[in-house]
């Protein structure tokens, strides 16, 4: 074999020895993207089960939780564990009655124990249960109606100890629930009424179920606030009317007389239309409010009797349950019961499991206070830490990375299936298009313009010769001057990348050995062979090396000069051995 193929061989060899410790560095990526792929997946996997079971035991005791807190919130004003207990029994046979939250139920407790003292035993809840139904059939918030009830008590607190807080408590929700209904309004208007008059009516002398009917009279063309304005003007003029009016208002004991009787002595002496049409009431009462109250109780004097008699037969709570009830759905009722069904189990645990979270807090604060007082090794374990999640972020990137290049590798496969496709059908359109030629060229064979197209094709022989004998001619041109001076610059070219390959196999050689988990293929040898050696089997087979010499061997075949030159080959070249005989030509 010749000097230069010799020089050509050698380097190959050389891209040969680097490429083996590069593969063994891909393999090791390619390795370590697999292995943190698969500790990704583990660990999302069990991430993924702590999540679930985590979020499935906060489920569980979460309902309990917020139990917990309410019944704190309420203790917290000095009520005893045995009233606590039958809150928080009442609040959830009420959450699953009526579909409200039981927590929801403790907290408004908290409201009417601030606002009435002096509830003992199960007071507490009868006043609970009853302002959180006549919320549910008032269409209120629990809030409002517990302020509503605090207002009610602060004003007829001697009827309610007189009959005792619990009925006197039912008492009010069944009837005040009667007046929303009769008049069409609801909680938030009523109590609004009550607490804009106050105790003006009581102090009078009127009775609750009165100052009921007159405020949800009012309340059907006006609201809550405005209602309780105009009753308020009324009762603070009454007395100073009667003499205007030349009427009395009040009984032998001095005691104003109910409204019913009122209207009636107005009717009675002035009738209904002049008295409506004139500004004798205004004049009277001093105040257009007053007046206006009484112009639109006197429209309907009869259904205003029957309002009262209605709300005054109503002793319990049942107006005010059957309300409730038509209001909450099936599905409100559902959900809150698994929720009272899980507070429940969450309250029975709570002794046990109370222990073992006190533990975990008294642990974090022995940790709190030991940060604190070795601040030096806690920086450098949190530098440790830092590292550790670093190197994970390391990982992950390298695993995204595999996967987006697993992605391209689909799409280019897509593609070249595609193209491959396209190829196809453009070989078929190639195929006819010979046909046609063929048909061209038996025309053409009696034309001598046959003589020319001779000539091309053999000029086109002649290039392939050249190219199949690269080694042969760059014999024979080895004598001519420009030749010389191509091959000593292919020369000082491998002698550069000779003086390179020690340090840069070396440096291939420390990365792999770093990096890598071993490698199963066997490695070139570590000294350079002589460029004046023979170089016939110096490379490791399935080289770039023995895939040239088996392809020069395979292609050569005995040739014979008898005056001219005559080319035989035992099998066609094909492009790609015309290739890479460019390439080494080259």
């Amino acid at each position: 074999m010749s000097t230069k193929l010799e020089k050509l061989t050698f380097s190959i060899d050389l891209l040969d020895r680097v490429s083996a410790p590069v593969r063994r560095i891909q393999k090791t990526l390619g390795r370590l993207a697999e292995s943190s792929e698969q500790a990704f997946t583990q660990i999302g996997t069990g991430a993924a089960g702590v999540a679930g079971a985590g979020y499935a035991m906060y489920q569980l005791i979460s309902p309990a939780e917020q139990m917990r807190r309410a019944l704190g919130e309420v203790a917290s004003l000095d009520v005893s564990d045995k009233a606590l207990k039958g809150l928080t029994d009442t609040a959830l046979a009420f959450s699953v009655k009526y579909g409200r939250a039981a927590d929801g139920f403790v907290r408004s407790a908290y409201d009417i124990q601030s606002s009435i003292s002096g509830l003992q035993g199960e007071e507490l809840s009868f006043f609970t249960n009853a302002g959180n139904i006549l919320a549910v059939a008032g269409k209120a918030d629990a809030s409002t109606i517990t302020d509503y009830m605090g207002t009610m008590y602060g004003v007829f607190k001697d009827e309610a100890e007189k009959i005792g807080k619990a009925n006197w408590v039912e008492k009010l929700t069944g009837q005040t629930a009667k007046a929303i209904k009769i008049f069409s309004t609801d909680g938030s208007k009523m109590a609004s009424a009550f607490s804009t008059l106050g105790a003006n009516a009581k102090v009078m002398g009127i009775s609750m179920v009165e100052q009921m009917a007159v405020l949800g009279r009012l309340q059907t063309t006006m609201s809550g606030s405005e209602a309780g304005t105009k009753y308020k003007a009324f009762l603070a003029n009454v007395g100073r009317a009667q003499k205007k009016l030349g009427l009395s208002f009040v009984d032998s004991e001095g005691k104003m007389l109910g409204i019913m009787e009122i209207l009636d002595k107005l009717r009675a002496k002035f009738g209904d239309r002049n008295l409506k049409e004139s500004d004798l009431l205004k004049e009277a009462f001093g105040s257009e409010e007053a007046a206006a109250l009484l112009n639109l109780l006197m429209d309907d004097t009869q259904g205003l009797a029957t309002a009262m008699a209605e709300i005054g037969q109503v002793k319990g709570l049942g107006e005010a349950e059957k309300m409730a009830g038509k209001i909450v759905t099936p599905f409100q009722r559902l959900g809150q019961g698994v929720k009272a069904v899980a507070t429940a189990f969450g309250m029975a645990l709570n002794p046990t499991l109370d222990p073992f979270i006190n533990a975990l807090s008294d642990g974090a604060a022995y940790l709190t206070n030991w940060i604190a007082e070795h601040k030096t090794l806690t920086k450098w374990v949190g530098f440790g830490v830092l590292g550790i999640l670093g190197m994970t972020g390391a990982l992950g990137a390298l695993a995204m990375i595999a996967g987006l290049s697993k992605v391209a590798v689909i799409g280019w496969t897509m593609a070249t299936t595609l193209g491959t496709s396209a190829s196809t059908a453009f070989t078929a359109v190639l195929g006819a298009f010979k046909a046609v030629m063929i048909a061209v060229n038996a025309v053409l064979l009696a034309n001598p313009l046959i003589l020319i197209i001779g000539s091309i094709i053999a000029l086109i022989g002649l290039v392939a010769a050249a190219i199949y004998y690269w080694e042969d001619l760059m014999i024979a041109l080895g004598n001519t001057d420009w030749a010389e001076a191509l091959m000593s610059a292919v020369d000082w070219v491998l002698e550069g990348l000779k003086s390179l390959m020690n340090p840069v196999g070396w440096v291939v050689e420390r990365v792999g050995a770093l990096v890598g988990f071993g490698d199963d293929e066997t490695d070139a040898p570590a000294s350079s062979p002589s460029l004046e050696a023979p170089r016939r089997n110096s490379v490791a087979p399935g080289s770039v090396t023995k895939h040239v010499a088996n392809t020069v061997a395979n292609s050569r075949s005995e040739q014979r000069s008898i005056g001219k030159v005559v080319i035989n080959t035992e099998k066609g070249v094909s492009k790609q051995d015309l290739d890479e005989l460019l390439m080494m030509g080259a």
